[in-house]
């Protein structure tokens, strides 16, 4: 047994020999990994990486392969009885040069005197750190940290001014037509003429050059390019940081170096798999284990781009819902296209603690196939969630409540013995629901009048409320509004539960309209459809 910290979960024989049938994505990727050893033998160490390029702050597709990636770690140490140390290392691309001054930070005029420059090199415009790629660092170790994430975070100025990459970039030198032969193919005619896979950090000017090589020596470990300003000659180098690599080349140099194990990516860079796949074989190693995920979408079916701002970003989706309602939307289909805008965060919450309250009542390969399993490392809380976050928004709505203690004293009542001390999780989710009514819901909605059949209808349904007791829960009420929809001639009670949302709530759709009066109350829902059939709440 490793040192690293052990799982929270008991590994039984039955809990092991249910993952290694579990359809559960994260046990598929990992069982990849399993058979990769079978024949060579379990390695001391399993390494999976993620990347970070820090040109840019860290986003919602960070996140999603940090949580992605964790959930393959933790499925592959349920396969190996937690008997093989495995780390998580968060790569960061900072020793890129500086391409493009992003438009979304201050200072541009001085930025803009550092392009091509190591991103290290460049200093911090908000002037919290050296550089600017060690503030965008320090940002994605906040942001993972944020998240409870059990990872390693790794510098690529640190990794190649240290000598970690050394004996890898002199093997690349040694295989240097190899790699030549790879990727010269895939560019144009006018790219082929300068391309070189080592990239030197000009001694003179310190900026990372693309520039052909015109000599190698093996043997002195060395290159030579002529600089673009002087025309002269100049020998580097390709180890201790004095070259950096072409990304596709450094991407294989990487996973050689470090004997990477298992890293995923999008679908848009599937072709640089690929070819950093046949750069790493040319090197003399095996690539990682690998998933293209698909992109997220926009709700115009657009890819999500940080450059557009379109989609959802980090900060608004922990504004509205909880980190582990984004951890399931990240869990679910990682190989279809999804979008990722507002619209989807109800449905989320709602999904995650309805997975959360199965998990208890399931058996042991059913439990590994919910994602909650995988979203809190094997062991997840208890439910305690008596209301759905669909209804609690309607309540917002019709309560017209913009603080939570006066949602509480409807809580209380639909669940006796609850509080925001009893149950932090609710109360939390009360106040998303509070920010996401007024910001999403609230300017959205659109009252109608009813018609001639719908008000009367509506005008029994308060009638038969009013001999309504305590003793009628949720399914009662229920009972009681579909008997009314069908009392009254509506061939499909799609179109009476719809006519209800519509003239009370100001919406096409709801939560089942019987939990609504539980929680709402009897009078109160009375009040609110006297106000509905007469018109009252057109004004809202």
């Amino acid at each position: 047994m490793t040192s690293q910290t052990a799982l929270p979960l008991a590994l039984t024989d039955a809990l092991v020999d249910a993952a290694t049938t579990s359809k559960a994505w994260p046990f598929e990727e990992a069982r990849k990994l399993v058979k990769r050893y079978q024949k060579s033998g379990m390695p001391d160490e399993v390494l999976f990486e993620t990347g970070y390029g820090p040109s840019g702050l860290p986003h919602i597709g960070t996140f999603g392969e940090v949580a992605r990636t964790s959930m393959v770690r933790t499925a592959f140490r349920a396969l190996t009885r937690d008997e093989v140390k495995t780390r998580l290392l968060c790569f960061s691309d900072d020793m890129d040069g500086f391409r493009k001054v992003p438009s979304n930070v201050p200072q541009q005029e001085m930025l803009a005197n550092y392009l091509d420059m190591p991103l290290t090199r460049v200093p911090d415009p908000f002037g919290t750190h050296v550089g600017f790629a060690q503030h965008n660092n320090a940002r994605l170790c906040a942001f993972l940290d944020q998240f409870g994430f059990d990872y390693e975070f790794a510098s690529s100025t640190d990794y190649y001014t240290s000598g970690k990459f050394d004996e890898t970039l002199l093997r690349m030198l040694d295989v240097y037509d190899k790699i030549m032969g790879i990727i010269l193919p895939t560019l144009g005619a006018e790219r082929q003429a300068t391309y070189s896979p080592f990239l030197p950090v000009c001694p003179r000017t310190g900026k990372v050059l693309q520039v052909p090589m015109i000599e190698r020596n093996v043997s002195e470990g060395t290159v030579v390019y002529v600089d673009p300003e002087t025309n002269e000659k100049v020998k580097v180098p390709v180890t201790g940081g004095a070259v950096k690599c072409q990304w596709k080349a450094d991407w294989a140099m990487r996973w050689a170096a470090l004997d990477v194990a298992y890293e995923m990516s999008g679908k848009d860079l599937i072709d640089s798999v690929k070819l950093s796949t046949k750069i790493c074989r040319a090197i003399g190693k095996p690539q990682p284990e690998s998933l293209s995920y698909e992109l997220f979408l926009d709700d115009k079916g657009a890819k999500i781009s940080k450059s557009k701002g379109n989609g959802l970003t980090i900060e608004e989706w922990l504004t509205y819902a909880s980190p582990e309602s984004l951890s399931l939307y990240m869990y679910q289909k990682p190989k279809t296209a999804k979008k990722l805008y507002f619209d989807v965060i109800p449905k989320a919450v709602d999904e995650y603690f309805t997975f959360l309250g199965n998990i208890e009542k399931e058996e042991l390969d059913k439990q590994l196939n919910n994602p909650s399993w995988h979203i809190h490392s094997g062991v997840p809380p208890k439910a305690n969630m008596p209301l759905s976050f669909a209804l609690l928004l309607n309540l917002v709505s019709a309560a017209n409540a913009h603080d939570k203690d006066v949602l509480w004293g409807f809580i209380s009542r639909y669940a006796p013995g609850a509080s925001a001390e009893t149950h932090p999780k609710l109360d939390e989710m009360v106040g998303y629901a509070i920010r996401y009514f007024e910001d999403f819901v609230k300017p959205k909605k659109v009252f109608r009048a009813a018609t001639p059949e719908e008000a009367a209808a509506m005008t029994d349904l308060a009638a038969r409320l009013a001999d309504v007791d305590e003793s009628h829960d949720a399914e009662a009420l229920q009972t009681i509004v579909f008997a009314v929809g069908k009392d009254h001639g509506f061939e499909n009670l799609r179109d009476w539960f719809k006519a209800l949302y519509q003239v009370l709530l100001g919406q096409d759709q709801g939560p089942r309209f019987g939990s609504f009066v539980a929680l709402y109350g009897v009078d109160n829902t009375r009040a609110l459809i006297e106000k509905g059939v007469a018109g009252d709440l057109l004004t809202n």
